[in-house]
């Protein structure tokens, strides 16, 4: 009996607490995350760091992450200055519309459906690059991407000369209609419902583009 009592007590004095309110809560949580990334970064930057669907704006300046940099969903703004990522950056879904010079992605950088408008020059992709369903209209000078670059859907109408990129170069869907010099495609070149592939066929491209090492596809 006297259990009981105490149990409805304790249940009374609940109900008592005043709530918090989303303002609060949010504001929990965006402590909470910051205090993450400081341990982070205080244990050496090794491994992944997952801020996904958090509150977080901005990072701190020539952050290092060893893994992979999960930011999809966040509220993220701008990155940092010096950022290196050893892994994969996500950025699907957030409100970022630029990066920063000198941005190191060692594996997949994905801005499929980001607000991103622009990227920097002498941006270096080991991996794939994602950008359809995106509004990049172009794309910088001295720009590497070691895997497949995807601008599929993507607003996309021009390319910088000599481009490389080490797998497959996805732009069908969009309003390309030429290909820059020295372009290099280590894996196929795919042109479906392109201004280009209306007005030359698979032989004239690959005549006019020796670079591509696999297949074009029209």
């Amino acid at each position: 009996m006297i259990k009981l009592l105490d149990l409805l007590r304790e249940e009374k004095l609940d109900i008592l607490k005043p709530r918090r309110s989303p303002e609060e809560r949010q504001q929990n949580f965006a402590i909470s995350t910051n205090k993450k990334i400081e341990q982070y970064i205080k244990d050496g930057g090794k491994g992944d760091l997952n801020l996904q669907n958090t509150p977080i704006t901005t990072l701190p300046n020539d952050l290092t992450v060893g893994g992979n940099l999960h930011l999809d969903g966040s509220k993220i703004t701008t990155l940092p200055n010096g950022l290196t990522v050893g892994g994969n950056l996500g950025l699907y879904n957030t409100p970022i519309t630029s990066l920063p010079n000198g941005l190191k992605v060692k594996g997949i950088l994905n801005l499929h459906g980001s607000k991103i408008t622009s990227l920097p020059n002498n941006l270096k992709v080991n991996g794939s690059l994602y950008l359809s369903n995106t509004k990049i209209t172009s794309l910088p000078n001295g720009l590497t991407v070691g895997g497949n670059l995807y601008l599929h859907g993507s607003k996309i109408i021009s390319l910088p000369n000599d481009l490389t990129v080490g797998g497959n170069l996805y732009l069908n869907d969009t309003k390309i209609t030429s290909l820059p010099n020295g372009l290099t495609v280590g894996g196929n070149l795919y042109l479906e419902d392109t201004p280009i592939s209306k007005k030359h066929s698979e032989e004239e491209i690959k005549k006019m583009f020796p670079g591509v090492k696999g297949y074009i596809y029209i």
